[in-house]
């Protein structure tokens, strides 16, 4: 939701965004989690192998795009990550073959560096995503839906408000429902 959301915030707001590859599975590598999330974990590198071994092959530029097209078929579509991955390659026109990375630790390197640099600049006693504005980093928003046009502006104003706040760290509530995704994008 919140690439959605800085999708949006590129189209009304002076933005420079860098994408970078996170994992949820990276920062719960070795924790004790409840047996579903972590097949649930275990399941998630594959998308994330195949996203860094096609930025690997065809540079930054990449990322975002195949990002979304998995992110629509395993979130907004429910498929399954073989299906989803294949799904999204087809749609990019990206070789086939790097379905393959989905099940290789070659590019597990590659993937931890990138999610490190992510992780480093908040702590990892938080998750993804994580935003970074004028050199000070946070964990989120978590936003749903995903606000659209100037909704999305001031939003991303309000987070250069808290980030230029000196001490500001943290604002959260319940979540009282799960994502909303918009069948548009």
């Amino acid at each position: 939701m919140t690439s959605r959301w800085m999708g949006e915030v590129q189209q009304v707001r002076d933005v420079d965004v860098t994408w970078s590859v996170m994992s949820l599975s990276v920062l719960n590598e070795g924790r004790d989690l409840p047996e579903e999330y972590a097949d649930l974990m275990e399941k998630g590198w594959g998308p994330v192998r195949v996203v860094v071994a096609a930025r690997r092959e065809h540079g930054d530029e990449i990322v975002k795009p195949l990002y979304d097209a998995l992110g629509t078929r395993i979130h907004h579509e429910q498929q399954d990550y073989d299906t989803a991955i294949a799904g999204a390659l087809e749609e990019l026109g990206l070789p086939a073959a790097l379905a393959g990375a989905a099940t290789s630790t070659e590019h597990d390197e590659e993937l931890r560096a990138s999610h490190e640099r992510g992780i480093s600049l908040v702590g990892d006693d938080v998750g993804t995503p994580v935003i970074a504005v004028d050199g000070v980093a946070f964990f989120g928003p978590v936003v749903t839906p995903a606000p659209k046009g100037e909704a999305a502006g001031l939003l991303w104003d309000g987070c250069v408000l808290v980030a230029r706040t000196p001490g500001f760290y943290e604002l959260k509530r319940s979540r009282t429902q799960g994502p909303i995704f918009d069948t548009e994008d």
